[in-house]
C-alpha cells in the first residue's frame, strides 16, 4: 500500500535505506514534472522557439510494466530486488514502482526459487545458478517470465516444476530460461530457451497489439508509453507523409501506430532480432502495411541510396542518443522532417547541436519514470523552420 508523506509518497525499501534509487521521492509529484518539464524546455531553448504542449503525467507509483530483479540471499530465503554496495542481494518486494499485478507474482517466484532448487548466484563467491529474474506484466494482466541462469544445470528442475508455477500464476503466457555464463555486470545472456509454446506477450496499445519476445524492448510504463504513441500519430496525422523510416524501431510501436493512422510506406530498423520478429508479428496480426529489418539504424541510413530518404524519420534511441554519424546523415540527407523520442535530454540537446537545419517546433514531455530525474521528450524537427 502507498501510502502518501506530507511531501511525496511512502515507499518502505527508501524508508529504511534499503534502496535511494527514486531520487526525488521526498518531493510532491506536481513539482517534480514542473521541474521536469522546466529543465528540458531550459536544455533545448537554444535551438529554437518551441511549442510545448502540456506534460503527461503518470501514475506516482504502480507504473512499472516490468521488473529486473537480482536474485540474491540462499536457497531457503531468496532475495529478489538489487546488490548492495557488497554485491549481497537486497529485497525490494515490496518496492512502490511496480505495477499491483506484476508485485504479485513475487512472493510466488520465490516460492518457486526454493522450491526447484535455483541456487541464487552470489557474485563475490561466484557461485550458484540463478542470477536474475525479469517479469513483464502486458497492459491486459499476462505475464511474461524469464529465468536468467549461468548455465543449463538447473533447466530440467525448471521444467520439472513449471507446471506448478503456472498453476499458481495461470497469467504467466510465456516463459523462459535465458544463460548468461558470463561473470559480467550484465542483465542477460544471448541463449534464450523457451519453456511454453507461446513465444512472445501481447501488449496492446492504442487499439494495436504490440509482440514483445523474450530480450525485446518495451517501454517501461504502459499508460504513458501509449500516450507517446498517440502523440507522434497526432502530429504526425496533421501532415500526413507518404514514406517514414522508424530507426531503433523496437517492437514497432512507433511505426504501427504511424501506419495505423496515415498510411504511409514504413520501414522499422532494429538491431534486435527478436523485436523485429515481434514488430512483424504486429504488422500482420493488425492488416498494416509496414516493414521490419535486423540492423544497425545508423548503418542503415549511411547505406541507403538517397532517393530512398523518406518524408519522415522517427528516432527513439537508447540515453546516448543517436550520435554524430547519425545526426550528421539527418543533417545532409534533405529529410524535411524529424520526430525525436528521448529519454535523455542532454543527449537530445547534443544531437540538435549537430542538426542545425532541423529546428525543433514542438514538443512535449511525457513522464515516463516518476520518483526518479528521468523523463521522455517527444519533438518535431522541421527543416528550415
Amino acid at each position: 500500500m502507498v501510502v502518501p508523506y506530507a511531501r511525496g509518497v511512502f515507499c518502505p525499501a527508501y524508508d529504511d535505506g534499503r534502496c535511494r534509487s527514486c531520487t526525488l521521492l521526498a518531493v510532491p509529484y506536481h513539482e517534480q514534472l514542473a521541474g521536469k518539464a522546466a529543465h528540458t524546455a531550459g536544455l533545448l531553448a537554444p535551438f529554437g522557439d518551441i511549442a510545448w504542449e502540456a506534460p503527461v503525467p503518470s501514475a506516482p507509483a504502480g507504473y512499472r510494466n516490468k521488473a529486473k530483479l537480482v536474485v540474491g540471499g540462499t536457497l531457503d530465503a531468496p532475495t529478489l530486488g538489487i546488490l548492495d554496495v557488497d554485491h549481497r542481494g537486497v529485497d525490494l518486494q515490496d518496492c512502490l514502482l511496480y505495477e499491483e499485478r506484476l508485485a504479485a507474482t513475487f512472493p510466488v517466484l520465490a516460492a518457486f526459487v526454493t522450491r526447484a532448487g535455483l541456487v541464487p548466484y552470489a557474485v563475490p563467491e561466484r557461485s550458484g545458478e540463478l542470477k536474475h529474474l525479469l517479469v513483464t506484466v502486458s497492459p491486459d494482466g499476462e505475464l511474461m517470465v524469464r529465468f536468467v541462469l549461468r548455465s543449463t544445470e538447473s533447466l530440467a528442475r525448471i521444467r520439472k516444476h513449471l507446471p506448478a508455477l503456472l498453476a499458481e500464476l495461470p497469467q504467466v503466457a510465456v516463459a523462459s530460461v535465458n544463460v548468461l555464463p558470463a561473470h559480467a555486470a550484465l542483465l542477460e545472456g544471448e541463449r534464450e530457451i523457451l519453456l511454453t509454446e507461446a513465444s512472445a506477450l501481447r501488449m496492446r496499445l492504442g487499439g494495436i497489439d504490440l509482440w514483445l519476445r523474450p530480450q525485446g524492448f518495451f517501454q517501461t510504463n504502459s499508460a504513458v508509453a501509449a500516450a507517446l504513441y498517440r502523440q507522434a500519430a497526432t502530429w504526425l496525422a496533421d501532415d500526413p507523409p507518404a514514406s517514414l523510416w522508424d530507426l531503433y524501431c523496437g517492437v514497432g510501436g512507433f511505426a504501427l501506430h504511424a501506419a495505423a493512422a496515415t498510411r504511409p510506406r514504413v520501414l522499422g530498423v532494429e538491431t534486435s532480432e527478436a523485436a523485429v520478429a515481434g514488430a512483424r508479428s504486429s504488422a500482420a496480426s493488425a492488416g498494416l502495411d509496414a516493414e521490419f529489418v535486423a540492423g544497425d539504424a545508423t548503418a542503415f541510413a549511411l547505406g541507403a541510396p538517397a532517393a530512398d530518404v523518406p518524408e519522415v524519420v522517427v528516432v527513439n534511441p537508447p540515453r546516448r542518443g543517436i550520435g554524430a554519424a547519425l545526426a550528421g546523415w539527418l543533417e545532409a540527407s534533405g529529410v524535411p522532417r524529424v520526430l525525436y523520442s528521448s529519454c535523455h535530454a542532454e543527449s537530445l540537446a547534443t544531437d540538435l547541436a549537430a542538426m542545425p537545419s532541423l529546428r525543433p517546433v514542438r514538443g512535449r514531455l511525457l513522464d515516463m519514470f516518476p520518483q526518479t530525474a528521468h523523463d521522455e521528450v517527444l519533438v518535431e524537427l522541421r527543416r528550415g523552420a
